[in-house]
């Protein structure tokens, strides 16, 4: 599974994510909805989307290719 759960703090407002962004990685998202919150990396070649319906995340998917 890509997406990979973060805890959150509810009562104190906070996502709590330590993430050394100096060691090479992809470009990621962070995902919250309803007191969840998930982070992903992006793919080197492809979108990703967020659905949502009625104000809620739905899903979210990945679409990848690869330059011939």
């Amino acid at each position: 599974m890509r997406l990979i759960p973060i805890p959150v703090d509810v009562e104190i407002g906070k996502i709590q994510l330590d993430i050394d962004i100096k060691e090479g990685k992809s470009p990621f998202i962070v995902v919250y909805c309803q007191g969840e919150a998930k982070i992903t990396y992006l793919p080197e070649h492809g979108e990703t989307k967020v659905i949502t319906h009625q104000g809620k995340v739905k899903r979210v998917m990945f679409d990848e290719g690869e330059e011939f």
